[in-house]
């Protein structure tokens, strides 16, 4: 009898045992977090220059030459889609630089006003412009450059100077040729500015 008890304690023991080593769950493991890098900048924020809209009675406005003071006024009508315009900008950006402080020299853009902060201010800010810039808004702008000079038959690019007075004194249609720009702003220019600017060229 007593071999039969401690028989069975010791079945039911080693069912306890058993149980106890095979029947525990694993203890799950812990995760490990994956430290995300953050996506690197790829693009840089360009100081875009400032472009000014205007329409047919402020571009008026800009063609005024009132005062002792007054400066001739070189203006340059262009677009971002017209090839020439954009072929021969370089060379404007180099007569203002020649002319800084002589004459006053602006840029229309006749492009969509929605480019006005995007695809006009950009491709100036490449050709390292540094003119006041604009951009012409108005129903009719062959009205509002014929308020400039009548001789504009609607080709881009078109450049005019007008000397002190407001008075036109050279026109172009298409590119234009960079030595003769400089001989017409050299005579609406006093003699002594004139052979300032030759002498700084000379050198």
């Amino acid at each position: 009898m007593k071999n039969i008890l401690l028989f069975g304690f010791v079945i039911i023991f080693a069912q306890v045992l058993v149980t106890e080593t095979f029947g525990q769950k694993q203890k799950p493991k812990p995760r490990t977090s994956v430290k995300k890098t953050p996506p690197k900048a790829t693009a840089t924020v360009l100081n875009l220059p400032k472009v000014t809209q205007i329409d047919e009675a402020a571009l008026k406005n800009l063609l005024k030459r009132d005062g002792e003071m007054s400066k001739p006024l070189l203006i340059n009508f262009w677009a971002t889609w017209c090839d020439p315009c954009r072929e021969e900008f370089p060379e404007l950006v180099k007569i203002d630089a020649d002319y800084k402080g002589k004459i006053d020299f602006i840029t229309i853009s006749l492009d969509d006003s929605a480019e006005i902060n995007r695809e006009v201010p950009k491709f100036l800010v490449n050709m390292k412009a540094e003119m006041p810039a604009y951009l012409l808004k108005t129903d009719n702008e062959e009205a509002a450059i014929a308020s400039v000079t009548k001789d504009w038959q609607g080709g881009l690019p078109f450049t005019v100077l007008l000397n002190e007075k407001g008075e036109v004194v050279y026109i172009r249609q298409g590119k234009i040729k960079p030595e003769i720009v400089r001989g017409e702003i050299d005579k609406t220019l006093p003699i002594e500015a004139a052979k300032q600017i030759q002498n700084t060229k000379a050198n």
